[in-house]
């Protein structure tokens, strides 16, 4: 398996920049987190190169983030705020050499009818997609559970894979988090199956309490086994709450 570490949730005791390091003490060649808008891409960069590390993954603005916003892709009034954020998130795509990126779909006002929010974010989409296209760079969407995020638009892997098959971009795929759709939906083993060539990207974490594989009720052995016979050959996610610390939450790795 290719596991990268997602620096948002793990080494957090650790300033950012640090935690590429300690990622690579761990055993991680490749790393992912959500937004890298705090600091220059240099920075992050350089980290990456000391290191020998990829990125594999970030996240394109959210708006702002402290205050509760979480993406904008389907609010009709934010077309031009959310544009503006595809020519950030693409200028450092480019410069951290990321090959995917996550467009996240928004809290749908209660203002605007879902048949809006709809059809917004396929234009949404659209328009990230080729921009991003031009550059080789790939366009991910993740349904979102609505326990941790209420009000979120994007809920359901067969609600992602219909706007997928609306938006009809070849670079426009699946990212399939294992621990929101366990939440939402279950029955993970035979949706990975039905959809692994549109699913461009997993992340995982146990749930209940968001943690490490093996502390809760998901049975992760099987499902890695299945990915394997499965021939899935991309980038699987750590995007989980260490129970404790993050060094004693790595005893589920492969080794």
């Amino acid at each position: 398996m290719k596991l990268a570490a997602n620096l948002s949730m793990l080494f957090t005791e650790l300033p950012f920049l640090d935690r590429f390091g300690a990622a690579k003490a761990a055993g991680f060649d490749a790393v992912e987190f959500l937004f890298p808008y705090a600091f220059p891409p240099e920075d992050i960069a350089m980290r990456l190169a000391e290191h020998g590390q990829g990125l594999v993954l970030h996240n394109l603005p959210p708006g702002d983030w402290e205050a509760g916003e979480r993406g904008m892709a389907c609010d009709p009034r934010r077309v031009d705020e959310f544009r503006a954020g595809v020519a950030l998130g693409l200028r450092y795509a480019v410069a951290l050499g990321v090959p995917q990126v996550h467009c996240m779909a928004g809290l749908r006002p209660a203002d605007v009818a879902p048949e809006q929010a709809h059809s917004t974010y396929i234009a949404n989409l659209r328009h990230a997609a080729d921009q991003f296209a031009a550059h080789g760079i790939g366009v991910l969407i993740e349904p979102i559970n609505h326990f941790d995020m209420p009000g979120y638009f994007l809920t359901g892997s067969r609600q992602a894979l219909g706007i997928l098959a609306a938006c009809a971009r070849p670079n426009l795929g699946l990212q399939y988090d294992i621990y929101h759709m366990q939440r939402m939906e279950g029955e993970l083993a035979n949706t990975i199956k039905a959809n692994l060539a549109q699913i461009r990207h997993i992340q995982i974490a146990d749930t209940p309490g968001r943690h490490e594989p093996g502390t809760g009720e998901i049975n992760y052995p099987y499902l890695f086994r299945l990915l394997d016979q499965l021939g899935y050959d991309g980038w699987i996610g750590c995007e989980y709450r260490p129970q404790t610390t993050t060094a004693a939450s790595l005893g589920w790795l492969p080794r």
